[in-house]
């Protein structure tokens, strides 16, 4: 006997959204409410179109006369909700009240019947959770998500801080490109590496407000930080060989950018200040997506990247290696969930050993596949600032 899917299990529990909420004065308090249509299309979200049921069992007439010049009534009803979870049926009743005034008593009567009927539908559906109103009835409204402030009130903050290597200020901005064009211009006059990603360590906050400000007012350069980590990059790489001068030895070519064409990549994950080394394989990402989804065994599936198994980086995702295969449905559920540890935690499994188990099994592949001379890439461990040799290195923003 099965009941709700954890998909619907999670959005009953799911905390309820400020917006949604209504509110009325009555007899010098303040009643917060879910309108009646809310509440009808979150059940047919939640349940399917063809999932539940409303029964009126009752209702009854309580008053009905003139009142200030037109025809009034008052109503109360019973409704009963039956919702189809899996292979039961799960039934709750609701009783709600209804007033109507209108110029006619058949008027009167009508609403004052949908409004009782209405009220007791509610009433019943909060018995399922936060997202019918449930969060409503606890004082504290610890089941109600908040909307989010503001983190400005003005278009733009009133200065951008340009820092040094060391912390102290380089200078003030009035605006936010001139703020752009000093950062470029001290990482391209950064004298070594180490002093490089302290400088851009000391600004990288201010980059991403920043970046959060002009994509916030859609402006074209809502991928700056992106670009600025470009920057970035090109500047390390310069640094990483004497200028004209390739890993051989030989003199090499210069770039449009003004680097070696053969100048070798830098370890960034050596550095003091490391970086999470990211490899990428569309081999492995293919191996893994051929699996069944490690929570229901569907097929076919998404090769799942674990964003709690590397320090976050702005449009970054961590190396492949960190993958677990989940079908589209708990793809797109693990993505909305929001805070992905607890979504495995709910489902008592361990999604690093699983991911490490698979990349030793692709990369055994792989290795047979090259013969006894090939190299095997290590397995991922605990250890989140690993120094192997593949794969893609980023700075984290």
């Amino acid at each position: 006997m099965t009941g709700f899917s954890d998909t619907q299990t999670r959005q009953l529990r799911a905390k309820l959204d400020e917006k949604h909420i209504r509110h009325r004065e009555a007899q010098g308090a303040t009643l917060h409410y879910l309108e009646g249509w809310h509440v009808i299309a979150e059940a047919n979200r939640i349940f399917g179109f063809a999932s539940w049921d409303r029964r009126t069992l009752q209702n009854t007439c309580l008053w009905s006369g003139t009142a200030e010049a037109a025809v009034g009534a008052a109503y109360t009803a019973t409704v009963r909700i039956s919702v189809r979870a899996g292979d039961i049926t799960v039934v709750r009743d609701g009783s709600g009240y209804g007033e109507g005034k209108a110029k006619t008593r058949g008027q009167a009567h009508d609403v004052a019947l949908k409004a009782a009927e209405t009220d007791a539908t509610k009433r019943a559906l909060a018995t399922f959770g936060n997202a019918f109103g449930l969060a409503l009835y606890d004082p504290e409204r610890r089941g109600v998500r908040r909307a989010k402030t503001r983190e400005r009130q003005k278009p733009y903050p009133q200065s951008w801080s340009l820092r040094s290597a060391r912390g102290g200020t380089m200078g003030r901005f009035d605006k936010p490109n001139a703020f752009i064009e000093a950062l470029r211009n001290a990482m391209t006059k950064a004298p070594d590496i180490e002093s490089l990603f302290a400088l851009w360590e000391a600004n990288v906050d201010e980059v991403r407000l920043l970046n959060r400000v002009l994509r916030q007012d859609h402006l074209t350069k809502s991928g700056i930080a992106p670009q600025l980590v470009e920057h970035l990059k090109r500047c390390a790489v310069a640094l990483a060989a004497p200028p004209g001068v390739a890993s051989d030895g030989n003199t090499a070519p210069k770039s449009k950018l003004g680097n070696g064409g053969g100048r070798p990549k830098i370890d960034k994950s050596a550095l003091s200040i490391g970086a999470p080394k990211r490899i990428r394989s569309k081999e492995h990402l293919k191996f893994v997506a051929s699996q069944p989804c490690v929570i229901c065994g569907r097929k076919p599936c998404h090769a799942h990247h674990l964003r709690h198994a590397q320090s976050r980086g702005l449009s970054l995702k961590v190396s492949d290696e960190f993958t677990v295969p989940l079908c589209a449905i708990h793809h797109n559920g693990v993505h909305r969930f929001g805070k992905e540890e607890t979504w495995w935690r709910e489902r008592n499994l361990d999604p690093l050993s699983i991911a490490r188990s698979l990349w030793e099994e692709s990369q055994g592949r792989h290795a047979k596949r090259e013969g006894p001379n090939g190299s095997e890439p290590s397995p991922p461990g605990t250890d989140r600032s690993r120094t192997a040799s593949e794969g893609t290195q980023e700075k984290k923003v």
